[in-house]
């Protein structure tokens, strides 16, 4: 019990910089105090004693407005953030070194008894008022953004985002990313909301200039493999000419 208390306290400095000092965090955190909490419900619901589990959880959640089932399975240094509002069903699993912010709630979306809540693998970070529903599983690593609705399985690694939340193509934002850092301006803002009329319509462009770049490149590299000196042609070629490339190709 004190080892993973101490690992909790560790964990809130590792992850909230507004951490001052371990007295500040036993008495002013209640994501801590809901786990602390968690784990002797969990205990009694284990024993068998369930009103005991569920009245220990009842007063966790009058204490802390953090409501987890004590059915619900718990990892080691999970950091609640805030806490208010966040909801944990009975058959939530959530595994090691998790983060979760307020007002999530990991739901179900049947009333039939067996698994009907979410499992977190290590690792996984969920964004303020996401809401997480059904039996499925977010994979280690996996980050859930703010407000979000997932109800489909989000790959290790990978982020979900929207209502209804969809995964972000990683490799595809890294590149936008470059190619928006490229022509002046950083892309990450735009990568956050992918809802906006306007991102989606800056995410176009920059998805028609990586694809355009793209075709430039293996052009150049076929006329090069053709023998056609390209990189000194095109370091005097008028650029208004439209008619250059064919020159150089003819």
């Amino acid at each position: 019990m004190f080892s993973q208390l101490h690992e909790d306290i560790a964990s809130v400095f590792a992850r909230d910089p507004a951490a001052r000092s371990t007295w500040e965090v036993l008495t002013c955190y209640p994501g801590l105090h809901a786990l602390t909490m968690h784990r002797l419900a969990h205990w009694f619901w284990q024993q068998r004693l369930r009103w005991l589990a569920r009245f220990t959880s009842h007063l966790t959640r009058w204490m802390t407005g953090i409501e987890i089932h004590p059915g619900a399975t718990i990892g080691r240094r999970v950091f609640i953030d805030h806490g208010m509002g966040v909801v944990i069903g009975e058959t939530a699993e959530i595994g090691d070194d998790c983060t979760l912010y307020h007002g999530v709630t990991l739901g179900g979306t049947s009333w039939n008894k067996g698994k009907r809540h979410p499992t977190l693998m290590p690792g996984v970070v969920i964004g303020a008022g996401a809401k997480v529903l059904g039996p499925i599983t977010l994979h280690a690593g996996a980050k859930v953004g703010s407000n979000a609705v997932v109800v489909r399985d989000v790959p290790a690694g990978a982020t979900a985002v929207g209502i209804p939340a969809r995964i972000i193509e990683a490799e595809r934002d890294k590149v936008r990313e470059e190619k928006a850092e490229a022509m002046g301006f950083s892309a990450y803002a735009v990568t956050q909301n992918e809802d906006d009329p306007l991102a989606k319509a800056i995410h176009g462009l920059l998805d028609h200039a990586v694809e355009t770049d793209r075709r430039i490149e293996h052009l150049l590299a076929q006329l090069e493999r053709a023998g056609v000196p390209v990189e000194d042609d095109l370091a005097t070629a008028d650029k208004f000419d439209p008619n250059y490339l064919g020159k150089i190709v003819d």
